[in-house]
This record gives C-alpha cells, structure tokens and sequence, in this order.
C-alpha cells in the first residue's frame, strides 16, 4: 500500500464533515465556482417559460390553438438553437439533456451503419456519457479505439487519421474537455472524418455557449449540446444531425421531433433553451473577456503557491476554466474547507464526485495518482467577481498550507 494511500485512510474526512455541518454557511455569502457542473437559470429564461406551465399548457400535437401555439413556440426554439451553431432548424432534434444526446448519437450511428463496418474512434479523455455509451457498444460486438492525448489533453488529429481503418464509422472527439476546459482541434478532425466519409460527432456540452461554434465550418455531423451549462433549464438539451446522416432512434412510441424522438415534448424546456442559447450567443463576446480575466488572474494567482501545477492546455482552454493541482494534499479535503468559507468548487466532473478513483482526464493526461487526488477545478461565470475572485484565492491560500501542515506527505520546506 503506498503512503498516499494509507494516508487517505487514516484521513478522518467524517470528523471534517461534522465540522462543515455545524457550520451555518446559509449565513455567509455563498461564491458560486463550479459552473462547469451546472449554472443557474437566468431570470429572462425563468420568465420566458412560465406561460407554458400554466396558461400555455396545450399538448403539442394537439389540432386546437393552444396546442399549435405550443408547436410554434417549438419552432421558434428550434430556430434559436440552430442559429446559435450555424445549422439548419430541421436538423435540430430536442432530448433530455446531453448524456442522451451523446447516446442517441453514438448508440443510433452505431447500429444504422453496422453493415458498413462496427469501428468506433474516440479519445480517453471523454464525458462518462460517451465512455460508457462506447463500453455497451463494445458488449454488442463494436470495437472502440481510445486515442490517447498529450500532457495538455489535447488529442492530435494526426493520431485520429491513423486510427481510421475501413470498417471506421464514426469518430466522436469533445469539443472542450469538461474537467481541464483544454479546447480540441475539431476543425482538423473534422476535415479529416470528411475526407474519409466517416460521421465525425462531438460532445460539446461544455463548449456550446461559451465559444462560437459552426457546425459546417467544422464538418461536424452530429453534436451533443445541454440547456442547464448555459443558464438554461436544467433536463433540456438537443442533438444536431446533419440532414443526411445515418442514424437509428434512441426513443420509440411515438411521432414527435419529426418522427425520431418520441414522447411529448418539454414545451417549457424546450422554449427556455431556446432563449438561453440566445442569450449567451449575444452577451458571448463581452462576457468571454471578462471571464478570461478572472479565469487568469486566479490562475496566475494561485500558482504562486509553492508544488502546484496548471492542469490542461495554458491558452486554448475554455474562458471560464481553471484547474489546479495542489501536491501533497487531497482534493476533497480543499473542498470541504472551502465549503465551510461558503466556496462552491469541485475536482473535476460533478458526475463523478463521489468517487474516490483519480479523474480519468488527469490519469490519461500523465498525472500520476497520488499527484492527481489533488486537483481542484473552479469554473468562473455571470455572476462571478473580482471580489470573488480575491476572496478564493486568499482562502485557497490559507486552506491549502493548513492542509499541508497537517499531511504527513508534506516536505519540511512547504509545512
């Protein structure tokens, strides 16, 4: 058993939690840092959507006005998520989110192009919603190349075009990796997945909203996007596919979303995604800056602790992401002190924190376990300020060397 590892169990976390608990922190003023893991729904999006919850409550497929006003108002957001990603409304299919988005496309690819050939490329740095979907696939019969990436996470397009064999029939690389907020160059693999006829789809729930995307520049046949990233309702979503692709339906027993996605749709979701995705392409450009501000000033700041590293590419990198490893201590534990300051932060894919396994982003990246545990990722938004900014980085400060001072890992020279 390695020292990191009896230190983690000799940790007494339950003590600490015990700790937090008999803390009021509904008294102090609570910092908002993991908008990676879900934003709050913008009040214009909130009010765009209470008219269907009561007054416009008609079924969709309903012939009276109040069903075909319903209808329009899906149109109309149809309309708002395609423009938002330079792609044609009738291509835009509403789902729950992007963990079925991400299904739908690889499992209905998958299985509607299987004559062709059952190869499927995707790198090891991806969203549990496509590792998985790409294990089950796997359990069928599919074979799944996992590329790896290099010490930034960055995936190179070079390595995707060596990947391709002739049973290749879809390749899905994410648009941004949603712990290290590390940018892939999807254009380049678009290209290449053109070039060789193969479907090229990416997960870009993290991107959507935050960076400009065009789905024909990139040659990009599918992409997964999700409402509640970009202060939008939390179990909306969509699916781009390019009109032409092969793809099976995910979800059977009815005609909706012209036919490909049964069920009744989410009227109020669905028209509040539609006025978030268009809010946050308009106020994009002004607020991208000011995010890249805060987003380094902490970075810069933080990494004047002494045994801390930047995880993920140092400039193409979402606006809002940093992620941090602090040496010699434990992730959870940074957080659950900075809890108790009112600081809302995390270690990586909210999906995934309760996990005690290292983030499968860091591992593939090179980072060793024990390095790994001690990553923290704060993820800056609307509402975040330079005041905010100040107050994490001094209580980061003083919660990483208390920790230190209590780990038996610590070095002499950082206690």
């Amino acid at each position: 058993m390695s020292s990191f590892q009896e230190y983690l169990d000799t940790w007494n976390t339950n003590n600490i939690v015990k700790a937090i608990h008999s803390v009021n922190i509904m008294e102090k003023k609570i910092i908002y840092m993991d908008h990676a893991a879900t934003t709050y729904t913008a009040k214009e999006v909130v009010n765009a959507m209470l008219p269907y919850f009561s007054d416009e409550f008609g079924n969709p497929s309903s012939v009276y006005s109040i069903g075909q006003s319903n209808k329009k108002a899906i149109d109309n957001a149809r309309t708002q998520v395609a423009k938002a990603i330079n792609a044609k409304p009738e291509e835009i299919y509403f789902t729950s989110g992007g963990t079925e988005s991400d299904n739908w496309a690889l499992k209905g690819v998958a299985f509607a192009n299987e004559r062709k050939g059952k190869h499927i490329i995707t790198t090891s740095i991806e969203h549990h919603a496509i590792l998985h979907s790409c294990q089950w696939l796997a359990s069928k019969g599919f074979e799944i190349t996992y590329l790896p990436v290099d010490k930034y996470g960055m995936i190179s397009p070079e390595s995707v075009e060596k990947a391709i064999r002739p049973d290749t029939i879809l390749i899905s690389v994410m648009y941004a990796n949603n712990e290290v907020g590390t940018i892939e160059p999807i254009a380049e693999i678009g290209k290449i997945a053109k070039a060789h006829g193969i479907y090229f789809h990416t997960d870009a729930v993290q991107a959507v909203g935050h960076i400009p995307i065009d789905v024909v520049a990139d040659n990009i046949d599918l992409l997964s996007l999700s409402g509640h990233k970009f202060y939008g309702p939390k179990g909306t979503g969509a699916l781009y596919i390019k009109k032409g692709t092969r793809i099976q339906n995910f979800i059977h027993g009815g005609a909706q979303e012209s036919k490909r996605r049964a069920g009744t749709e989410n009227v109020p979701g669905i028209v509040g995604l539609g006025v978030a995705i268009e809010r946050a392409i308009a106020k994009m450009p002004e607020e991208t800056q000011r995010l890249i501000q805060l987003r380094d000033k902490l970075t810069r700041e933080l990494l004047k602790i002494p045994a801390t590293h930047l995880n993920g590419h140092p400039t193409k990198r979402l606006p809002n992401n940093t992620n941090i490893i602090f040496e010699y201590i434990e992730g959870e534990s940074i957080l659950l002190f900075l809890n108790m300051k009112g600081i809302c932060a995390s270690t990586g894919s909210a999906c995934n924190s309760a996990s005690l396994e290292p983030s499968h982003v860091l591992t593939a990246m090179g980072v060793s376990h024990e390095i790994a545990h001690g990553s923290i990722r704060l993820t800056v938004g609307e509402r975040t300020n330079e005041e905010d900014a100040k107050f994490v980085i001094t209580s980061l400060t003083e919660t990483v060397k208390k920790l230190r001072a209590m780990s038996p890992l610590t070095p002499k020279e950082l206690r």
